[in-house]
């Protein structure tokens, strides 16, 4: 019970075992994950450490492994799963791992840089062989023209076409515009100009080739040819040799056309070849990554060590909780034999002034729970722990803001969803599935807590359950003897209780009874219940808070705190807020009529002003002396403990002693009485404030609730009773249309945001208002040397 509701004893122990055995021995350490190992090194940089070499060549490795496995993902290789617990390879294995890798590397980027040749190779053949087609079609198409119906101009034209006077190429469509643009300014015109797009064939797309035209251009004489040339050579254009006769031009395609099916063929092989070679590599990756990230982990942890003269002892000093040393006693022990040592690692537990770090032992259920307390700050070294508390107030303080069991259901069910597929949902490695399955027990909590509140509320889909039947009746209201003239006078029918039969004198079972949900002063009648519920849990709450400050005041052995604040701030606390809390459930449990019962709030006013001349204004007899009696004692009990630290101050001066006192003095010491005063007064002022902000803030329950509710039931009555209300033929289609509305507005609006919303206002009532009160959080993590949090982190 004390490792759930309080941080683990830690200790401080000094480690000391042979350097040949210290690969194991850290190795069994790290699999065990108990041990945090100090830094006896700390004002050595990183490049001054012993083992600096050995963790470069696990870095190298790492990137290797990672170019690996993103060449594995390139092309749609399956990564094999590791190993349960594969073996930690030793320091001489390290070098055959290391050259494994680096051939590894060596031939899969030369399989890359040949398939990257062969490629560019292929797609040049590709682009010749438009040109080809793309030229060969359009002299095919001046040969068929009649020349007697065109000029003299386009006549000279096809005669340069005859001396073959023309520059063939292939450029980026993107490119095409700005080039043509070129050469009509450079030339004025005096040149034919011909382009086609290559059209994208899938072999194209598939071998990553952009989109490009082929072009010819005719020109008159080689200095304009050259020149053209040169433009080409700007825009990055591929030039290519075009034959000059039909003849040549035929046996050059059917000489790209075999080339192309060779390379076609080769590059086909080299796939397959460099497929392979990931294949084989895959079935290891994961057992290769695994067993670096642990080496590069054992020598991280060897360069806190520190290392005698002789270089054959290893001295390490570790925390690790006093319930575990047998276990990591057993654990070096069996590091020790497997290297071979004939030394036992000796443990020397030490006494230590340095506050150890903080370990709370969690499970998969109450991780999440423990993750939310670690977020505001990490509790202070052995005082009590909130997350086995926060496993029954967080869930049911977002309950009371989000009460309605159809909700409640739903996230239930959703939870239950979650837990069931963990395991293929971490496969998505995103942010979004990480936080949901890592509070997927905080949300299956919340959708419980949230059924059980609903059913209090009598709240489903803003409708009520009348489950056993309502404690009211209307009948009695229309008996000729009764007062149904009432009726006729009023646009609303009001229920009198003093009328027999209309109440039954028994409230409803459980929960609100369902005849409020179709009062007309239902809002104001929850407006005023939910108020006060939200006072009576705020102030509980903060009153469990306080009371848990006891327990770390008698654990830590601060008796004098005990006296001098946990009791006053429990009597400030009950004298106006537990007072409060009283006044509201003895309201609730007399009868009274409406427009006399007293208002609390002007109570609480006129018990601090003294001021009951007003009848009215008191609830109970002997009220006036209560008030006097709890403002007595709370101005009694301050000046008490102002008298107190008087006393022990001029004892002290006077030079008397005792156990008890030094205790109570042992502050005032190095401070003089106006800075204890005026730290009183601060420490005084800012608890009383704090009190009275703190309970207003416990508030947000009652507005959150209100919302959700009012929410709920605005979508009930704009989107689906207004499909339930369509008679006509098309009524079922847009009953079919707005119930699919409403379920998705009420999943986006009431469960998703408003859920959001609760959750970040129950996390601010734990934080602020309740931990405040005794948790100080000022202490440092745990974080062993454990190889499974290494490899779940680093997936």
């Amino acid at each position: 019970m004390s490792s759930l509701f309080r941080s683990e004893e830690m200790c401080l122990v000094q480690l000391f075992f042979q350097t040949e055995s210290a690969h194991n021995c850290i190795s069994e350490l790290g699999h065990l994950g108990l041990v945090q190992f100090k830094d006896l090194n700390p004002s050595a940089t990183a490049f001054q450490r012993r083992f600096v070499k050995e963790v470069k060549k696990c870095e190298e490795m790492e990137r290797i492994l990672r170019y690996l496995e993103k060449e594995m993902v390139k092309s749609n290789i399956e990564i094999a799963a590791t190993k349960e617990k594969e073996m930690v390879p030793c320091a001489r294995d390290v070098l055959e791992l290391e050259s494994t890798f680096e051939k590894l590397e060596q031939e899969l980027r030369e399989i890359n840089r040949n398939h990257a040749t062969l490629r560019q190779n292929l797609i040049e053949l590709m682009d010749i062989d438009s040109l080809l087609r793309m030229t060969e079609d359009f002299f095919e198409e001046v040969l068929e023209i009649n020349f007697s119906f065109f000029s003299f101009n386009f006549i000279i034209l096809v005669c340069i076409h005859i001396l073959n006077y023309f520059v063939a190429g292939v450029i980026k469509q993107e490119r095409f515009p700005a080039f043509e643009k070129v050469l009509w300014r450079l030339f004025h015109g005096n040149f034919v100009l011909r382009h086609a797009e290559i059209q994208a064939t899938e072999e194209l797309q598939a071998r990553g080739a952009v989109k490009k035209d082929v072009f010819i251009i005719f020109v008159q004489g080689d200095h304009v040819r050259e020149k053209i040339r040169k433009v080409c050579e700007g825009f990055r254009a591929s030039l290519y040799s075009c034959p000059k006769t039909l003849y040549e031009r035929k046996q050059m395609s059917n000489s790209v056309m075999t080339q192309m099916e060779d390379l076609r063929m080769i590059l086909r092989r080299t796939e397959e070849y460099r497929a392979g070679v990931l294949t084989r590599a895959a079935e290891h990756v994961q057992e290769w990554g695994s067993k670096v990230k642990k080496m590069k982990a054992i020598y991280y942890t060897l360069n806190l060590c520190n290392i005698d003269i002789t270089q054959k002892l290893i001295v390490a000093e570790i925390w690790c909780p006093v319930s575990d040393l047998a276990v990591v006693q057993n654990a070096l022990i069996k590091g020790s034999e497997q290297s071979g040592s004939s030394v036992t690692p000796v443990l020397n537990r030490i006494q230590t002034q340095q506050t150890p770090p903080t370990f709370n032992r969690t499970n998969t259920f109450t991780e999440g729970f423990q993750a939310i307390i670690d977020a505001y700050g990490v509790g202070t070294y052995q005082e009590i722990n909130p997350a086995p508390c926060t496993i029954v107030t967080f869930p049911f303080l977002f309950a009371v803001m989000f009460g309605d069991c159809g909700h409640g259901l739903v996230m239930t069910l959703f939870a239950v969803w979650v837990i069931s597929q963990a395991e293929s949902l971490r496969k998505w490695k995103n942010e979004v599935t990480d936080v949901v399955i890592g509070g997927r027990y905080i949300i299956l909590l919340m959708g419980m807590f949230s059924i059980y509140t609903g059913l209090i509320y009598n709240d489903c889909f803003s409708k009520s359950f009348n489950i056993f039947g309502s404690s009211w009746c209307v009948r009695p209201m229309f008996h000729p003897h009764g007062p149904w003239q009432y009726v006729l006078y009023y646009h609303h029918l009001q229920l009198n209780p003093s009328v027999p039969g209309v109440y039954s004198g028994d409230p409803y079972v459980f929960g609100i009874d369902p005849v409020w949900n179709i009062a007309s002063n239902k809002l104001s009648f929850l407006n005023s219940f939910k108020m006060k519920m939200s006072v009576i849990l705020g102030v509980s709450h903060m009153l469990f808070g306080v009371t848990l400050s006891l327990v770390n005041f008698v654990h830590f052995r601060k008796f004098q705190d005990i006296f001098l604040q946990f009791v006053p701030q429990l009597i400030f606390m009950l004298s106006l807020f537990g007072y409060l809390i009283f006044l509201i459930l003895y309201k609730w449990c007399i009868t009274l009529r409406s427009e006399t019962a007293p208002s609390i709030l002007l109570l609480f006013i006129n018990m601090m002003l003294f001021d009951y001349q007003s009848e009215h204004v008191l609830l109970y007899g002997g009220q006036v002396w209560i008030h006097a009696l709890l403002k007595a004692a709370l101005y009694s009990w301050l000046y008490s403990v102002f008298q107190i630290m008087t006393d022990a101050v001029m004892l002290y001066r006077k030079g008397f002693r005792s156990s008890w006192k030094d205790n109570v003095i042992c502050f005032l010491l190095q401070v003089s009485m106006g800075d204890i005063f005026v730290y009183q007064a601060i420490h005084t002022v800012e608890f009383c404030l704090g009190c009275i902000s703190n309970t207003a803030s416990y508030l947000r329950l009652w507005a959150l609730s209100l919302a959700h509710a009012e929410l709920s039931e605005v979508l009930w009555r704009m989107v689906l009773q207004v499909g339930l209300k369509i008679s006509s033929g098309m009524g079922s289609l847009m009953l079919v249309v707005l119930f699919a509305a409403f379920a998705v507005l009420t999943v986006t609006i009431l469960l998703v945001m408003e859920g959001l919303s609760a959750f970040l206002h129950a996390l601010r009532l734990h934080w602020v208002e309740f931990q405040n009160k005794f948790y100080e959080g000022s202490g440092y993590k745990f974080t062993p040397l454990s190889f499974d949090s290494l490899l779940k982190t680093q997936q």
